[in-house]
């Protein structure tokens, strides 16, 4: 490998975890405003953002959220998780160990994301808090990309030795910005589909995985 840090995103990368918060939002906000969201469609509008840019695009579609809301999103997600665990992408583990610089820049908070890496058994084995970088340390989190850029200086790298593995738009777009390298990693259970594999090509991305052995040939070519 030509580059020297690999970058992960979490959620729909490690773990095919985006679909359980997404799930319990499509659930919670058709409640709540008596909407007829299917999954597909929370996924468009919501899909890879951290909590605070999903409550400001809730705002501008004039579906006003308050701190209750989502002090309550998180204890139901905290509450899945714990009691169903997450589900590790086949052979991401394999890869991380083979990987001799690599660090998470996901749109999550940092108390947040250390409950899922421990879910995971991948906290203080592969990742800690030298290599975890989180929403809530930057000011803008993605589709900005402020994450990335905090990443890669942050582990000693310029922005054109990093190659990032996401699956969302709007993660896709931040490493862009961010003037990085990216893998479009559309391995989930709800990103088998050829309406978001469309949506994804929007961005220009040359590389689309499904597996992690198509993931490590691409990085093999660097």
């Amino acid at each position: 490998m030509k580059k020297k840090l690999v970058i992960f995103d979490f959620d729909g990368v490690i773990a095919d975890s985006e679909k359980v918060w997404l799930k319990n939002r499509q659930e919670s906000l058709n409640k709540l405003f008596n909407l007829n969201w299917d999954f597909q469609t929370t996924y468009i509008v919501l899909g890879g953002m951290s909590d605070k840019n999903k409550r400001k695009v809730l705002d501008e579609l004039r579906y006003k959220t308050d701190d209750a809301f989502w002090e309550e999103q998180l204890k139901i997600d905290m509450e899945v998780m714990q009691r169903n665990g997450l589900e590790v992408f086949d052979g991401v583990e394999d890869l991380i160990k083979k990987l001799p610089k690599k660090c998470i820049a996901t749109g999550g908070v940092k108390t947040k994301t250390i409950v899922k890496l421990e879910v995971v058994g991948f906290w203080n084995k592969y990742f800690n808090d030298s290599n975890l970088f989180t929403v809530d340390m930057v000011k803008n989190g993605k589709p900005e990309p402020d994450l990335f850029l905090l990443a890669a200086k942050s582990m000693g790298e310029k922005s054109e030795d990093c190659i990032v593995i996401e699956d969302s738009y709007v993660g896709i777009k931040a490493a862009q910005r961010a003037g990085m390298e990216v893998i479009a990693f559309l391995g989930g259970e709800f990103n088998k589909d050829d309406n978001y594999l469309k949506y994804i090509q929007q961005t220009g991305v040359k590389y689309i995985c499904y597996n992690m052995k198509e993931v490590e040939k691409v990085l093999l070519d660097f």
